[in-house]
């Protein structure tokens, strides 16, 4: 099993347990036998004014500050890593670089883009074509600049596909990978909808054998196939994220990634470039 995760929630962007202190996700860790994590919650962002979707600008010192504490504190047992879930947005760019500059890990979840009127769209929405490609060209631009260390969840654009995987699909899926290679930056395998649609069922932990969650399956809109069965031709890293917000959700990571590879195939697995 993969020995680190770095992507990892706390209670401070809204939509992560609210009883989970920082510390008990330390916990969950160290019991797994994770050597090396990074809290990478979601950023402050002014222009996304969405409740309970990220941190506020004023909770940033306290977050930065108890990762420094946890990070001396747990020395001997793990090794802790400060950082961001961002999105890149154009005219952004002197934001997300403060971000990067005051800690060690980057993500980009591009979870958005502008739409033609310079407002937030984001995939509750249908995407058009050119949306799709605008998508993929604000991964690239993001990883052209040096912002991100890791790319989140980069088949997320495919998670309301109805069973279809189009000319276009196509297209922004050898897009991303494509800006992968070339600028070297990880992609990452997202385990946070098989924990949702498998494990948590309204709102609460659900206890199954591997098994009994391999019935639900069907249910999961990402890890895509089909993405990664492109991504499996080039020359990329990759790596797991648990994408964690709620407890229990790191004491099952070894079975989130065996449902992953169940979704993906094992032919495409043993071809991917993992990360040690």
């Amino acid at each position: 099993m993969q020995k680190f995760n770095y992507h990892s929630h706390t209670y401070r962007c809204g939509h992560a347990d609210m009883d989970m202190k920082d510390e008990d996700y330390i916990k969950e860790y160290i019991d797994i036998g994770i050597k090396k994590i990074a809290f990478t919650d979601h950023c402050p962002l002014e222009v996304d004014k969405r409740p309970n979707i990220r941190m506020k600008y004023t909770e940033k010192e306290e977050y930065l500050d108890s990762i420094a504490n946890l990070r001396k504190k747990y020395k001997d047992k793990i090794e802790i890593e400060s950082g961001y879930e961002v999105e890149y947005l154009p005219g952004e760019e002197s934001n997300l670089f403060a971000l990067k500059f005051e800690t060690n890990k980057i993500i980009l979840g591009q979870h958005f883009i502008y739409d033609d009127e310079k407002r937030i769209k984001t995939f509750k929405e249908n995407f058009s074509d050119d949306e799709r490609i605008k998508y993929a060209q604000y991964i690239d631009k993001a990883m052209e600049i040096g912002l991100p260390d890791v790319i989140a969840h980069p088949d997320l654009f495919l998670k309301n596909n109805k069973g279809e995987f189009n000319t276009i699909d196509i297209k922004v899926s050898n897009m991303i990978c494509k800006s992968a290679e070339k600028y070297n930056i990880p992609l990452e395998i997202n385990l946070s909808d098989i924990f949702e649609k498998i494990f948590y069922d309204n709102k609460t932990l659900q206890i199954l054998s591997l098994d009994e969650a391999k019935e639900k399956i069907c249910n999961v809109r990402y890890p895509n196939a089909d993405f990664w069965k492109i991504a499996s031709n080039y020359n990329i890293k990759v790596l797991y994220g648990i994408d964690v917000h709620h407890r229990g959700q790191i004491l099952l990571f070894d079975k989130l990634v065996k449902l992953s590879n169940e979704i993906i195939g094992n032919d495409v697995i043993e071809k991917l470039q993992f990360i040690e």
